[in-house]
Parts: C-alpha cells; sequence; structure tokens
C-alpha cells in the first residue's frame, strides 16, 4: 500500500479542504506581502494567484501540482514603472512579461530546451538572483526604521523606538519560526511573524486609530480594484527582461517538483506546458490588475512535508484564495500592515533571495578561479545593484533601462560571447600538457 497521494488522487472534500487551507497558508505570506511591498492590492493579488494556479492546472492538463503566487523578482520593476509611467502602465510590463514566458514555450514545443540553458547558465543566474535580493536591501532597512537619516509621515506621530520594536519582534518570529517551529507551524513561520508583529505594532499604538477604524467599517463583501493595463513601452521594456530570471527559477522549480513526487514532469505533461500556463497565468494578472506570477517553493516544500500531491488539493487552495479576495475585512487588514512589521519580514526575506543566489553557485560547483566565471558574476552584481541605466528613446518616448533588468541583458550577453576560457588560461593549459609530455619522453 502506497504511503502518499498522487498526483491525479481525489479525496473527500472534507479532507481536501484543510490539506488546501494548509497550502494556502503556506503561499499567502509571500504572495501577499508582493504587492504590500509595492503599493499593489492584495486581494487582487490573492485573486490573481487563484485564477493563474486553475489556468496553469488547465495547460498542464492536471499532471503537474503547482501554486502560482505573486513573483518576488519583479518587485523593483514594479515600484520603477509604477512611480515613473504608473500603475496602469506597469501592468503593460506584466503582459510582456507574460508574453515572454509563451514565446519560450513555443520555441521548447519545437526546439528543445538546450538553448535556454545555454543562455541562462547557473552563473548568471545565480548572480541576477543576488542582484534582487541585495538592490532591496537598504528598501527593508528603510522600512524598519534602522535607517536615522530615513522618515515617512507616519513615523512623524510614532516614536521611532516603538517602530523598531515592531520591526525587531516581526523579525526574531519569523527567525526563531523558520529555526524551531515544527509541522504545519514550521510551513508558515512568515505568516506567524507577520500576525505577531501586526499585534504587536497595534499594543504599541504604531497603527493610527484610522486605520483601525477602517479595518472595523469594511463591508464582508467587496470586490478587489481591478485596473485595466495601458500600453507603455518603457514598462514593457523594463519588465520583459526579468522573466528571463524566473524562468530560470521556474525550470529550478519543475525540477524539485520530479525529485519529490517522483515523475519527470518535463516529458508529461513537459515543460513547454509547464511554462505556458506560468505565462498565460502572468498575461491573466497583467489584464486584471495584479502583480506577476511564479510557481512557489513554499508549496513543494508543503508537497515534500506531507506527501500529498493531488493537483486537486492544490486547486482547492486556488478557489479558497478567489473567495477570500472578496471578503473585504481581509483585504482591509492586509492593506493596513504596518510599515515596520513588513520591513522586519522584509529583511528575512530580501536576505533570503540574495542568499538563493549564493546557494545556487555553491550547489553548481561554480569555480571562480576561471576569469569567464568571475568576470560573469561581477558585472552582474555591480551593474545590478550600482545604480547604472541606459537612457535612449523609442518613437519618442524616453526609455530607462536599470537595475535587475539591465544586468540580466548585460549577464546573458556576455555568457553568449565570452570564450570558455580565458587567454592566460589556455596558454597556462598548453604549458601544463607540454611539461607532462617532457616528463613522459
Amino acid at each position: 500500500m502506497k504511503d502518499f497521494v498522487d498526483v491525479e488522487d481525489k479525496l473527500p472534500i472534507l479532507t481536501t479542504i484543510p490539506l488546501s487551507f494548509q497550502h494556502l497558508f503556506a503561499m499567502v505570506g509571500s504572495t501577499i506581502l508582493v504587492p504590500i511591498l509595492t503599493g499593489m492590492s492584495p486581494s487582487i493579488a490573492l485573486f490573481c494567484s487563484g485564477i493563474g494556479t486553475l489556468i496553469y492546472i488547465i495547460c498542464t492538463k492536471a499532471k503537474l501540482p503547482a501554486y502560482l503566487g505573486s513573483s518576488f523578482a519583479f518587485i523593483s520593476p514594479i515600484i520603477i514603472a509604477s512611480r515613473g509611467y504608473g500603475p496602469s502602465a506597469m501592468l503593460s510590463g506584466v503582459i510582456a512579461a507574460g508574453c515572454v514566458y509563451v514565446i519560450v514555450a513555443v520555441i521548447i514545443k519545437f526546439c528543445g530546451v538546450d538553448w535556454l540553458n545555454r543562455a541562462l547558465p547557473p552563473v548568471v543566474v545565480g548572480s541576477i538572483v543576488i542582484v534582487i535580493g541585495l538592490s532591496l536591501a537598504s528598501t527593508a532597512i528603510n522600512w524598519s526604521g534602522f535607517n536615522p537619516a530615513y522618515t515617512t509621515n507616519q513615523m512623524q506621530s510614532t516614536p521611532r523606538w516603538a517602530w523598531m520594536t515592531v520591526s525587531g519582534i516581526t523579525l526574531a518570529v519569523a527567525v526563531i519560526g523558520s529555526m524551531y517551529f515544527k509541522g504545519f507551524l514550521g510551513i508558515i513561520p512568515i505568516l506567524i511573524a507577520i500576525i505577531t508583529g501586526y499585534v504587536s505594532a497595534i499594543v504599541l499604538g504604531v497603527i493610527p486609530q484610522q486605520s483601525l477604524k477602517t479595518i472595523a467599517d469594511t463591508s464582508f463583501f467587496k470586490l478587489p480594484p481591478f485596473m485595466l493595463p495601458k500600453f507603455n513601452i518603457n514598462a514593457m521594456i523594463l519588465m520583459a527582461p526579468i522573466s528571463f530570471v524566473t524562468l530560470a527559477e521556474h525550470i529550478g522549480h519543475i525540477y524539485v517538483t520530479n525529485n519529490v513526487v517522483g515523475r519527470d514532469f518535463t516529458k508529461d505533461p513537459g515543460l513547454h506546458r509547464s511554462i505556458l500556463g506560468d505565462g498565460l497565468a502572468t498575461i491573466f494578472a497583467g489584464l486584471a490588475g495584479g502583480p506577476p506570477t511564479t510557481t512557489y517553493g513554499e508549496n513543494i516544500g508543503v508537497m515534500a512535508i506531507t506527501k500529498i500531491y493531488s493537483v486537486w488539493v492544490i486547486g482547492g487552495a486556488a478557489v479558497i484564495a478567489i473567495l477570500l479576495s472578496f471578503i473585504g475585512p481581509v483585504a482591509a487588514l492586509i492593506e493596513n500592515m504596518p510599515m515596520p512589521v513588513i520591513g522586519g519580514v522584509s529583511i528575512l526575506l530580501f536576505g533570503i533571495i540574495a542568499s538563493s543566489g549564493f546557494r545556487v553557485l555553491v550547489e553548481e560547483k561554480i569555480d571562480f578561479s576561471k576569469n569567464r566565471n568571475l568576470i560573469l558574476s561581477s558585472v552582474i552584481i555591480v551593474i545590478g545593484i550600482g545604480g547604472a541605466s541606459i537612457n535612449f528613446t523609442v518613437g519618442g518616448s524616453p526609455v530607462q533601462i536599470s537595475g535587475v533588468a539591465l544586468a540580466s541583458i548585460i549577464g546573458i550577453i556576455l555568457n553568449l560571447i565570452l570564450p570558455k576560457e580565458s587567454a592566460s588560461e589556455s596558454s597556462n593549459s598548453i604549458e601544463k600538457i607540454d611539461k607532462k609530455v617532457k616528463k613522459i619522453g
């Protein structure tokens, strides 16, 4: 008798519901954090994650268990595009990123995946992921109140010590939870940290009374704030390149899922179907007013712990997320999240993103004694976090490529044009061969 629930297995509804909630709790902290950090609506993010996951399930013929939540890789581009061109224009960038997915899926269908692996080797992907995390580090410190030079209107009416205390409590609970919580609690340490930080913010008076009144007065049923996109070439150019980073992340998640479930999902239903589902989900998010989506490692972790791989349980979590997006008090609680709570948890999460990049480099055994690897990583990191930008005009409209987008483009170009070995390394290799030949002779 098998000791796991397989992908196609359907469980009784009363068993499925709590298991679906478990997946929901695993992803909800990160999914709602992205819109909170970027000024978008958490309720629309929940809605888009639910619909996106259902789209994904359909595209993969209900053969690949994966939950799609808000993507952290797009945080910085979303903020820049929203400030520079407006939220509606930013959404066209989300759609552009989804279209890249669709195009890649079509190419993989007919040409295979080797070309993608050549364009995005581990040294490039790892370095870009490091940039994503480090570029957000100062933001986390500012929101936490640990930068004395940073202030907001809310800080003017709140003692900095209270602000920093809330941040510290939130961070401490997130760290302790990640290290010491077991079982179900071990899956949701970020959510527990957010709740604890929220309560401490209320106790210390960090949350304005007006915010508490808004939460209390919110009607039970409330439509998510849907928003239509507005075409903007600048936002599209800014955000589209980031999709290559999330593509690499997506492929990594599929291989991890292969190991957990014991199947090769790259063949059935096929990597092209998986990428297509992610792309269509992201396009839908852009059309509805939500952030880009991506497959979530948190939910893979849930499957690994519980040995419940049923795609129907994942689908149940998606349906619950959609329903919650229409419950007003839930949305109000999230939208009025205190900034120090977000800052405290962001210190850990943004650091984890950067550390994940280092993990890629370590696990793939990247040899930094090789000039090629050293150059690729160095250039990507410095350009990504150093404030570099390229400004030009397209059709009379100014375009700026900077940050992660610029680092990704330059990293891919360098990877394609640089030789495998530098001239000095090649000459050293020849010298070593000559010495060996002389010894043999």
